[in-house]
């Protein structure tokens, strides 16, 4: 496998590790590298194996002198345990990286999770951007996730882990089509990549490089703490795209309905607990605040173009009015 990690070389990185073929491959693919990195894993306490992985874990660690942050709890193996767990598994991750300050949070998501994605959205409804929004690079508040294995299949990480005699675990709950990840996994993306994988490399690298033609700016020309402020792009399906992405990073997916209220109302509240504001040459998003304001900061803020469902937070964070001006 010709991959490439020189972008998170000597830098703080945290793998996140599961014990799986996935992360097992990438574990040694990183220390073939060279590249520095340490190990967390989450134990959710569903299946016996699990401590089995999390020891095999522990050895890795010892033996290649990492350190490994090991999160044990319990969850319900319910409908919507993947959700559950993948809240549960990031938040530790994040105030691992927040409290070592760790720059990447390195993940083993391979080519046939980022079709399954595509599929799955597909079978919602979904634009250019949902379709193809698994990428190699995430942004967050303090730091990024890393992808490197978008373009190599499972199958490939397999038969490179057989090939090395390398250990590793396959979890029975992958096989469970009750959820609808492995639903897509094994009547759909699976057999397709075996037949077709060196044509969806190549259509995804082409998707990708047609949305980076389009040159969205969803980027934020302006972040202080919550409030987020973008261009307005003129465009209600760039716009809606921009305010979407925005909202997600908050924890919140909006809904088709929601979508088109915020297109036809241009200010209003989300959720009860996000306010967007569609100006002329910006969007503003910001959580709700109740603060009271006096006159004086109001009229600054009237003078200043700051619309209305904005101000209450402005004035809650006591953010300078002149650091907003453009």
């Amino acid at each position: 496998m010709n991959l490439d990690f020189s972008v998170v070389k000597n830098q703080k990185n945290l793998l996140a590790f599961s014990a799986g073929v996935d992360s097992t491959a990438l574990f040694f693919l990183l220390l073939e590298q060279n590249i520095s990195f340490d190990i967390a894993i989450v134990n959710y306490n569903i299946r016996t194996q699990s401590k089995e992985e999390i020891s095999y874990a522990k050895e890795l660690a010892i033996k290649y002198n990492k350190e490994i942050f090991i999160f044990d709890t319990s969850i319900e193996n319910s409908s919507n345990f993947e959700k559950k767990a993948r809240d549960i598994r990031y938040a530790f991750f994040e105030e691992i990286i927040n409290k070592n300050s760790y720059k990447n949070l390195i993940t083993a998501h391979q080519l046939n999770d980022k079709l399954e994605w595509f599929m799955m959205q597909l079978s919602k409804g979904a634009g250019l951007i949902e379709l193809i929004g698994f990428n190699e690079f995430e942004q967050k508040d303090t730091y990024k996730i890393y992808k490197p294995l978008l373009n190599i299949t499972k199958n490939e990480l397999e038969i490179y882990l057989q090939k090395n005699n390398l250990k590793y675990f396959v979890d029975e709950s992958n096989f469970d089509e009750k959820y609808k990840r492995n639903f897509f996994r094994h009547n759909f993306s699976n057999k397709f990549l075996e037949e077709f994988s060196s044509g969806v490399k190549k259509s995804f690298e082409y998707l990708q490089n047609d949305l980076n033609s389009m040159n969205i700016q969803y980027e934020a020309i302006k972040k202080i703490d919550e409030l987020e402020i973008f261009l307005n792009q003129n465009d209600d399906n760039l716009n809606i795209r921009t305010i979407d992405l925005s909202i997600k990073k908050r924890g919140i997916l909006l809904s088709n309905a929601q979508r088109n209220e915020i297109i036809k109302q241009k200010e209003l509240t989300i959720s009860h607990k996000i306010n967007i504001s569609i100006c002329k040459d910006y969007i503003w998003i910001a959580p709700i605040n109740n603060s009271v304001m006096d006159k004086k900061f109001k009229d600054k803020c009237r003078i200043n173009n700051i619309p209305r469902n904005i101000r209450a937070y402005i004035s809650y964070k006591k953010i300078d009015l002149k650091k907003l001006m453009f």
